[in-house]
């Protein structure tokens, strides 16, 4: 006699849909109203399934937090090798703003649910993540220190202040951002380049006023 039973999913396709799904619950939902009966019931698995690809709720956080930072990351990283060692440093910050933004606001769920989440998470948890954000901070700190010594930025600007404004700034999109009222990632790392680079008077220059502006000495900083 036929069944429709389906076949069984193997581990490591199991483990990326807990995954997935406490991306998406922790980025809409949030850690204290995700729990893990809930993930298992939303899956289709027993809640034993969840525990033995991951032995405590705290272990999931952490995996899942971790793939967002560097998923984000990746992109950035990308992103700005993308243009090649010829590019200015205001393309190369503009690009690591773009694909930053558009990694934070976009359909992965990870990058998100690391924003929303990092300041709930227990504190083993914020520990272990601390030095992934760590390399993905010395990430930007490297275009920050080439476009300064260029020239690109103020010498007298403490780098760590700027870095950390700027990133704030962006994470804070996933707060405001609706796709429907709001302005494109494009159009918001556009202005946000602006911002950064020639401030917001009236003199302000448009982003087409690049011309001046030193080349990167390399693709790396």
């Amino acid at each position: 006699m036929k069944t429709s039973m389906k076949p069984p999913m193997k581990a490591g396709q199991t483990r990326q849909r807990i995954l997935d799904a406490a991306a998406a619950w922790f980025r809409h939902k949030g850690l204290a109203f995700t729990s893990m009966a809930d993930l298992a019931k939303f899956i289709g698995v027993k809640t034993s399934s969840l525990y033995y690809h991951f032995e405590s709720k705290d272990a999931l956080i952490e995996e899942t937090l971790r793939i967002g930072i560097e998923l984000v990351h990746n992109e950035v990283l990308e992103a700005v090798e993308s243009l090649g060692p010829g590019a200015t440093h205001r393309e190369r910050i503009r690009a690591a703003i773009l694909a930053h933004v558009r990694t934070i606001l976009g359909d992965n769920d990870y990058s998100s649910a690391n924003i929303i989440n990092y300041s709930h998470a227990p504190v083993n948890v914020r520990q272990k993540n601390r030095e992934v954000r760590a390399a993905y901070g010395r990430y930007w700190a490297s275009l920050l220190e080439a476009a300064q010594r260029d020239g690109a930025i103020a010498k007298d600007m403490d780098l760590s202040i700027v870095r950390l404004l700027l990133i704030g700034a962006l994470n804070w999109t996933v707060e405001w951002y609706s796709p429907k009222g709001e302005a494109p990632p494009e159009e918001i790392a556009d202005q946000c380049s602006r911002m950064f680079f020639d401030g917001v008077g009236p003199g302000a220059a448009s982003s087409k006023a690049q011309s001046a502006e030193p080349k990167a000495k390399s693709a790396r900083g």
